[in-house]
Formats: C-alpha cells, structure tokens, sequence
C-alpha cells in the first residue's frame, strides 16, 4: 500500500482526514437488519480515527516533533509549529501511512462481526449521527 492509501480508496465524501464512497444501505446479515450506510460510515470513520488516536498516544512529544518536521518537508513547507500543530500535522501524517482496511472491506467484516470492532470504536460516531445535514 502507498502512502496515499487512506485517501486514494475511497473518493466521494470527507470527513477530516478520511474519505468514503456514498452508497444506499448495507445489509446486515446475520445481525437480521440492515444498518443505514451513513450509520456504518460514521463507524468506519470513528474505527479508522481510533487507530490513528492508538498511535499518537504512544508516541513521545520528541517523536511528535520528528514526524511533523518531516512530514512538513515532505509536503515543501516549513516554519515553527506550536504542539499543537504538530500533533494535528503528526496525525495527518499517519492516517496517510496507516494500513486502515478500505470501507467495503472493513464493513463486510463488520457486519459479520460488530463485537470485535465495537470495543474499539470511540463514540464519535454518535455525535456524527447526531450533527444536522446540509441540504
């Protein structure tokens, strides 16, 4: 996988640093329902920044500072950064090398298997499901 893997697989709707494909419904399966599409994307979205929240927590601010420097190279710019910045940058960073399973794949063996993913999901699908839309 490239490094623009988390962004090159799923073009169509971003949600801050991840992006999914729009489709109507998932069946559920054995869970004898169907979850609605936008419920399973918010899931994959919390699942997928979970992972990313994972990494940062066991980097050191030095290791931070490392990864924000050369991912500041890597894209031409420069400058000082506050930690802030360099955590938001460092976190870019990884969500563009992380090997997250593409939405379909993911889904797929969520669908047959929620327990195994719902132990690592953060809630923020909650307050996604709960934003209002546009439109």
């Amino acid at each position: 996988m490239g490094a623009d893997t988390l962004h090159s697989f799923a073009p169509g709707v971003s949600r801050g640093l991840f992006h999914v494909r729009r489709e109507a419904e998932v069946d559920a399966g054995e869970r004898g329902g169907s979850e609605p599409l936008e419920l399973l994307r918010a899931k994959y979205l919390d699942y997928c920044s979970a992972q990313i929240a994972d990494l940062l927590v066991y980097l050191t601010p030095d290791e931070i500072y490392l990864i924000a420097h050369r991912a500041q190279v890597e894209e031409g710019g420069g400058g000082s950064l506050g930690y802030a910045e360099m955590v938001q940058v460092a976190t870019g960073w990884l969500s563009r090398r992380v090997a997250l399973p593409p939405f379909e794949v993911w889904v797929e063996d969520y669908v047959a298997n929620p327990e195994r993913y719902d132990a690592y999901l953060m809630g923020l699908w909650r307050s996604e499901m709960e934003a209002p839309t546009d439109g």
